[in-house]
């Protein structure tokens, strides 16, 4: 997968604040002219989301629509190919200490 990255910058607007983002955002991804909310996933690290033109609906939530999900596995895809040197082989020992650890446990 290939991440494209935006430049921006906060600014004031009116008596609150914003985030101006490049004009080639919007031109590339015209879906966030819309609705967008912000997630913080830790410090200095922020996910802008589009929310959906219907809110009164609630979405479900899945690993396919998780935005916190998804941007996990895009960080692991992005690890595991600019580092391949840094995967380690998983063995039956492990696997079985996992196993132990999950014994029981039900999934809905």
């Amino acid at each position: 997968m290939n991440l494209q990255t935006f430049s921006g910058k906060s600014t004031p607007i009116g008596n609150s604040n914003g985030i101006r983002f490049d004009a080639a955002l919007f031109k590339s991804h015209p879906e966030f002219f819309g609705e967008v909310k912000a997630t913080v996933l830790g410090p200095g690290q922020m996910l802008v989301s589009v929310l959906p033109v219907d809110t009164s609906v609630s979405q479900p939530v899945d690993d396919e629509s998780n935005p916190v999900m998804l941007a996990f596995l895009h960080f692991l895809e992005r690890q595991m190919t600019e580092r391949p040197d840094l995967i380690e082989p998983m063995y039956e020992v492990e696997l079985a200490q996992i196993a132990s650890l999950v014994e029981g446990v039900e999934v809905d």
